[in-house]
């Protein structure tokens, strides 16, 4: 059989890659902790899960999605403006996704093709440039420096770059290194954006996941952000709901019909239960996060202690579910060093390569097992012979 030359390029997907590695191992009867994914362990709220098991009884959400009509898109559009004070028609301005991912995947779609380009930082979330080649786009690595606060420096783009570039794409809080930006950082945005006519796409899939008393803010609540601009946002992060795939993008009104035009031809739409238990997550009473977050910290401060205690260079992350970790320059090569620790001790660091060439020289330490597993891991990580690395 054949199949499209796009696949090409996409073989080597980290969460794909790093199973397989772990696979292997356990395969050879190797007990190994993996800390590679940001796939929450913690519940979803019972209240949420009660919403959906008493909707799934009425049959009519046993039907296609258009036939039955709920109040998802309100409840999205009023918890932007109680968590963010961004305010969103919910008819234009809200569109309901089967999870962030979908969004990623079918923006490049809507918007780009062959010639066209996007600008994707470096470090990033891998999905980014894998949806602007699907579509047939080219990308622009923009490399972000741990100097810089690993915020991109726009005025670094080349002119013929930004000539043929349609589509900015950003991420704070950050995945992998944990940075924040600012207010002030996305104002900059919105004026380079108009500036040179390209849409920016803001994922925002961690605002929820923060520490130290940090508080997220959205792109679109910069004044003229929606004129240029959208943004992502996921339950699956914030209400520990990754796999009730429900997600959002929101702003900009053509952007989001152009949108709701490729995911019509993808999906059929979101299981009315689920859109009953994510209204149920938005509307309800969200101080349970507190304490969701005081683990989510407490574990945090277990690995970041871990990887120093091996001589790693790690701040405190604000935010996000990952710890991102310089190595010592004698280990230039991340991914010889991640393979190296899982054969050792059977433990997994997600090599910084697997986020682009910026990443090279720093691991990545997910936040998501549970917290007895991640003190095992660092002790586990007290036996490397780092002379043998």
């Amino acid at each position: 059989m054949k199949f499209a030359q796009r696949l090409d390029a996409q073989r080597d997907i980290h969460w794909f890659s790093v199973g397989q590695l772990v696979r292997a191992k356990e395969a050879e009867g190797i007990d190994v902790i993996s800390l590679s994914s940001g796939n929450p362990d913690l519940p979803t709220p019972p209240g949420v899960v009660d919403a959906l098991r008493q909707a799934a009884l009425e049959p009519t959400y046993h039907r296609y999605p258009f036939s039955f009509h709920t109040e998802l898109r309100q409840a999205i559009a009023a918890w932007y403006r109680r968590r963010f004070g961004v305010e969103l028609d919910p008819a234009t301005e809200v569109h309901p996704l089967a999870g962030s991912q979908a969004g990623i995947g079918n923006l490049g779609l809507a918007v780009l093709e062959p010639g066209a380009m996007a600008v994707v930082p470096d470090p990033a979330y891998g999905s980014y440039a894998r949806a602007v080649e699907f579509a047939g786009g080219e990308v622009y690595r923009l490399r972000l420096q741990r100097e810089g606060g690993y915020l991109p420096d726009l005025s670094t783009i080349p002119d013929e770059v930004l000539a043929r570039t349609r589509l900015l794409w950003l991420n704070y809080p950050h995945n992998p290194t944990g940075a924040v930006a600012p207010l002030s950082f996305f104002e900059e945005v919105v004026a380079f954006a108009r500036e040179h006519q390209i849409l920016v796409c803001h994922d925002n899939a961690y605002s929820e996941t923060v520490y130290d008393g940090y508080v997220a803010p959205s792109f679109l609540a910069v004044e003229g952000a929606k004129e240029v601009g959208i943004e992502l946002n996921t339950l699956s992060k914030a209400f520990n709901m990754a796999g009730w795939r429900i997600g959002m993008a929101v702003g900009n009104p053509e952007v989001l019909e152009a949108l709701s035009q490729v995911d019509w031809n993808t999906s059929m739409g979101l299981f009315g239960p689920a859109q009953l238990a994510a209204i149920k997550a938005l509307t309800d009473d969200q101080s349970w996060l507190t304490e969701r977050n005081r683990v989510y910290q407490e574990r945090r401060d277990i690995v970041v202690e871990g990887l120093r205690a091996i001589g790693l260079d790690v701040p405190y992350p604000k935010a996000t579910l990952y710890v991102w970790a310089k190595l010592p320059e004698k280990y230039p090569d991340s991914k010889a060093f991640s393979m190296n620790v899982l054969d050792q001790v059977g433990v997994w660091l997600t090599s910084g390569v697997f986020f682009g060439q910026g990443g090279e020289g720093y691991v990545r330490t997910s936040l998501t097992e549970p917290t007895e597993r991640l003190r095992e891991a660092m002790e586990r990580l007290k036996n490397l012979d780092l002379e043998l690395i």
